[in-house]
């Protein structure tokens, strides 16, 4: 058994710094970086690419809705072809510092509301897939499990990865529950690492109303902005490893 360990980083902005970013470069394989939309600047994409590169991460962009305030977890309505600029756009931007860097971009992974809306929505998953397609073929593309997202990369030819999240609650469809409901998120280690043996070793996740649903991750999100993240991330690792299980960058697979 194997996985893959990412999580959103990149995410301060000007004077305002988001996440524990280096204590996590040092636990997982696998770095989203944000692009500016949602969070993030040039500056901060450029020493990102420059410290993921350091720690032999796989480097990925994470493209979201221009919506800082709302950090890139509110709807905003575009057509299909709005999304496909806007993601071609920010892949193009991270593209160029690690053009700077000489490092590949390895995956995308579009972030919060964009990636609730491609999972269930035909023509938002295939939009975004075509932007990858169009700037990154080579790219894997990541997705929810079982998503609309994962099965328009099939489609074109993309490669892609089943995501699944160590620290959010699943409703009944396999789908996340809203971050509006109280219980969405797990918060206690105990909590987070039952539901990530559940899912790497058992191939399951329990959701809110207790039923088990099968799901099939490549790669298991933990959110760069949570507490004591970095923390977290170490523990679960260690315990992973320990059960005979490889931690690694999906492209090393």
């Amino acid at each position: 058994m194997r996985i893959d360990l990412n999580a959103d980083v990149g995410e301060s902005f000007g004077n305002y710094i988001l996440g524990e970013d280096h204590a996590l470069f040092k636990v997982i394989t696998s770095a989203n970086i944000a692009c500016g939309f949602h969070a993030g600047d040039f500056s901060v994409m450029n020493r990102t690419i420059q410290a993921a590169k350091e720690n032999h991460l796989s480097i990925g962009a994470h493209p979201g809705f221009p919506d800082k305030q709302g950090f890139g977890r509110r709807n905003i309505s575009m057509t299909p072809m709005e999304i496909y600029e806007m993601v071609v756009y920010q892949i193009g931007a991270l593209q160029a510092f690690c053009h700077i860097h000489h490092v590949s971009l390895s995956h995308v992974k579009p972030h919060g509301a964009l990636y609730n809306i491609s999972a269930d929505d035909e023509k938002i998953a295939q939009a975004i897939a075509n932007a990858v397609l169009d700037t990154a073929p080579s790219a894997i593309l990541f997705g929810l499990c079982n998503s609309e997202l994962l099965k328009a990369g099939t489609d074109i030819g993309l490669k892609v990865a089943g995501e699944a999240f160590a620290d959010r609650k699943y409703d009944d469809k396999g789908r996340l529950v809203h971050r509006s409901h109280p219980n969405a998120l797990l918060t206690e280690f105990e909590d987070i690492m039952k539901q990530v043996e559940s899912i790497v070793i058992k191939k399951q996740v329990e959701t809110s109303s207790g039923k088990l649903i099968d799901i099939n991750a490549d790669t298991l999100c933990f959110h760069g902005d949570g507490n004591n993240v970095a923390e977290i991330v170490q523990k679960t690792r260690k315990i992973l490893e320990a059960k005979q299980i490889m931690v690694a960058p999906l492209e090393m697979v």
